[in-house]
């Protein structure tokens, strides 16, 4: 099942999205009921909003050995997280703004997972029962503001800024977290290429492990890392992250007059 959040004359609503491309309503949340109503239209006449409405972005830093080693740092211990903003959030097709900061602003490919129900001090066996589906995310990151930050021991500007989350296009249901295609692309050109296989910490042991330490309610979303392959974005640029069993998440890179230290 592809589960979509979308805008259509004025209203937003839940809907699935047909073989044929047609959204059919659901009939409520879909953390709370699955039941399909009647045609919306097709997928190409909606604006898809951020497929979730998350209270907490968590994202997972250096979870794939490739991106470890490009950066030259060493496998983590355990699972290394920090917060993005709700603010942060856009959706299939919208700008991604590039505040006027020093350094480069680069995008990072990520399996995005949706959380379905509420999971508190969940085992690693049972934490998948508690996922909705898998979208796909792009990281955002300011490297000049991340790393002043780091240097002090913090992580939340250069993560944060406003649009520094897409995720969509849709929720996919069903999928298996442990074998996935990821690719990202920059105007066409193939940029990142792995498959979820070579995630350091699955995407179970992540849910396991958070919330042994906070709750995870249903919309809350875990952003799980990104592959080796990063690189900025220039006003202009037009990044795709696909993900199979997903799609295709596409937004365009444009100039904001934001400035930040």
């Amino acid at each position: 099942m592809r589960i979509v959040h979308y805008l259509h004359q004025d209203k937003t609503g839940y809907g699935v999205v047909q073989d044929d491309g047609t959204v059919c309503k659901l009939a409520g949340s879909p953390y709370r009921s699955k039941r399909v109503g009647e045609a919306v239209g097709p997928i190409s006449s909606l604006k898809l909003l951020p497929p979730a409405q998350p209270s907490k972005i968590v994202a997972v830093g250096a979870n794939y050995m490739e991106h470890i080693r490009e950066g030259g740092g060493t496998k983590p211990a355990f699972p290394l997280l920090f917060l993005k903003p709700p603010s942060a959030a856009a959706g299939h097709e919208d700008d991604i703004l590039l505040p006027k900061v020093e350094g480069e602003i680069h995008f990072e490919g990520e399996l995005v997972v949706v959380i379905g129900r509420t999971a508190r001090r969940v085992r690693e066996s049972e934490a998948l029962d508690y996922v909705l589906g898998y979208t796909c995310g792009n990281d955002v990151s300011a490297r000049a503001v991340q790393k002043a930050e780091m240097d002090t021991g913090v992580l939340l500007r250069g993560k944060g800024f406003d649009t520094f989350a897409p995720m969509g296009p849709c929720i996919a249901t069903g999928l298996d977290p442990t074998n996935l295609t990821l690719e990202s692309r920059v105007n066409g050109t193939v940029r990142q290429h792995t498959n979820t296989s070579d995630l350091i910490y699955s995407v179970a042991a992540l849910v396991a492990d958070m919330t042994q330490c906070f709750t995870l309610n249903p919309g809350d979303v875990i952003f799980t890392g990104t592959p080796s392959g990063v690189g900025p974005l220039k006003p202009g640029d037009v990044v795709e992250i696909e993900i199979q069993g997903v799609g295709t998440l596409r937004n365009r890179a444009v100039a904001d007059e934001c400035r930040s230290l």
